[in-house]
């Protein structure tokens, strides 16, 4: 593919320069780009594109801009800035361990609550971190309740248009202010003697789910490695499948995410020696006279958001999302919305009506979210704009050919080659590219680029890698 479009680029290049200039643009630029549109699209499909020389302050090329598209990933563009945006958009996402009562000896006469803060990033360590402690607490029994507080979100655990059918895949979370692995579990399975079942490590250890063990090890007929569970049912009986030739690892998602969290918190302080008197509860707590804080665990904001950027992580982008919403109302307790009532806010402020878009969650894995190319743009022209904001979705968003989402893309030898930084972002039929990139000449630019409708995701990963070069030849 990358040789059809060298060789399409060299006839380009012979071209009579007949495309109209776009208003403040590179006429040479825009000849080449629309040739490029118009010979090099997947077949079937259709794209948008807006790119802005933020250097010199003008618009560089404009094709369908103001189209609707679906963004799919480089919809957490928009919550990423918009919540970056915020004054205290430094603060780093919170777990907490409370009680209500008092001590005597070593008894807690009252009630321990877990607090959840929506940290996407809270893993085994971390738990292990909360659980150690309460451990050193002067008590040893709790004689009262275990509680898990989810109360900082609604009970929605999946986003508007997310799909049914998703589950169980890991990169479809079940959202909860209270998580842990991102709701996901991991086994990893070693081969043993041919026709044996495999060895499994599954992580967290935890016994909220059952793992039932089909594999078979050195047997190709066993059929493909395979993770998955009773999802219809929403159970977490786990069954793993299929030939274990080499080491092997799959993941999949567990029902209630709260719930996981919560059985495993209590699971684990009683493996620390502290005796809970009864199975855990849900309910929020009251922070009066009587509550007393005794554990934080805390994830740094730009943790958050470089696994949003670099990996495309779409629970990291929910959290950002809930807490933008806290953030932005000051309410304790928020919804998905609050969050998007947010972004809708930034759009207006740039000078854009947010009623000609559809924003449906935080991640852009809905079917109901609906942007243009020159929003995009004009969110990236604001981040630009101001420099701790830049600075930190700069550090973030993964490096033409180097790391993330664009580590196999934009090899060496290629102009854009460590000098495209973006977000990408897919699903069947959809393919987008958003972000800067520092062209030839020194410029840096802003651009996206929305395909739609292209079934080949190489073929349009093609288009858009062939478009930042030719970007990066900005005289």
């Amino acid at each position: 593919m990358f040789r059809t479009f060298s060789l399409l680029l060299s006839l380009l290049l012979c071209l009579p320069l007949s495309a109209q200039k776009t208003e403040g643009g590179d006429q040479t630029l825009t000849a080449r780009l629309d040739t490029l549109v118009k010979y090099g699209l997947p077949q079937g499909s259709n794209v948008g594109i807006a790119a802005y020389d933020l250097s010199a302050n003008k618009p560089l090329y404009a094709y369908q801009a103001d189209k609707l598209s679906r963004p799919a990933s480089t919809m957490k563009l928009l919550t990423t800035i918009t919540a970056l945006a915020q004054p205290k958009s430094d603060e780093p996402f919170r777990t907490e361990v409370w009680y209500r009562g008092t001590v005597e000896a070593d008894t807690l006469k009252g009630d321990l609550y877990v607090v959840g803060g929506f940290d996407p990033e809270l893993d085994d360590e971390a738990l292990d971190s909360l659980v150690s402690m309460v451990a050193r607490q002067p008590f040893k029994v709790i004689y009262g309740q275990v509680y898990g507080d989810v109360s900082m979100k609604d009970s929605l655990y999946w986003g508007s248009g997310w799909l049914w059918d998703d589950t169980p895949y890991a990169f479809q979370p079940y959202l909860s202010p209270l998580m842990l692995d991102k709701g996901v579990l991991t086994v990893t399975a070693t081969p043993g003697a041919r026709g044996d079942t495999a060895r499994l490590e599954c992580r967290p250890a935890s016994s909220y789910y059952t793992v039932e063990n089909k594999t078979r090890s050195r047997t190709p007929s066993a059929g493909r490695f395979r993770v998955t569970r009773n999802w219809l049912e929403n159970g977490n009986a786990v069954c793993v499948t299929g030939n274990v030739d080499g080491e092997r690892t799959g993941t999949v998602n567990l029902f209630a995410s709260q719930d996981f969290f919560m059985r495993t918190f209590v699971e684990r302080l009683q493996g620390r020696g502290v005796r809970c008197l009864s199975a855990y509860e849900f309910s929020e707590l009251e922070a009066d006279s009587l509550a007393v804080r005794i554990a934080a665990y805390e994830t740094p904001v730009q943790a958050v958001v470089r696994q949003i950027m670099k990996e495309s992580d779409n629970l990291n982008a929910e959290a950002l999302l809930c807490r933008l919403g806290a953030q932005a109302t000051g309410k304790k307790h928020v919804s998905a919305g609050d969050g998007l009532a947010a972004v809708r806010a930034l759009i207006k402020r740039l000078g854009y009506d947010p009623d000609h878009y559809s924003l449906a969650d935080g991640c852009g894995l809905s079917n109901y979210d609906y942007v243009s190319p020159e929003l995009l743009v004009a969110f990236l022209k604001y981040a630009y704009s101001r420099t701790d904001l830049f600075q930190k979705l700069y550090k973030a968003l993964p490096v033409g050919g180097v790391d993330g989402t664009l580590k196999r893309r934009m090899k060496a030898g290629r102009p854009a080659h460590k000098r495209v930084f973006a977000k990408t972002g897919s699903y069947t039929a959809i393919n987008c590219l958003a972000g800067y990139l520092q062209a030839a000449n020194g410029h840096w630019v802003a651009f996206a680029i929305m395909n739609q409708n292209a079934l080949s995701g190489k073929e349009a990963r093609a288009f858009q890698d062939t478009v930042c070069d030719e970007l990066m030849r900005l005289d």
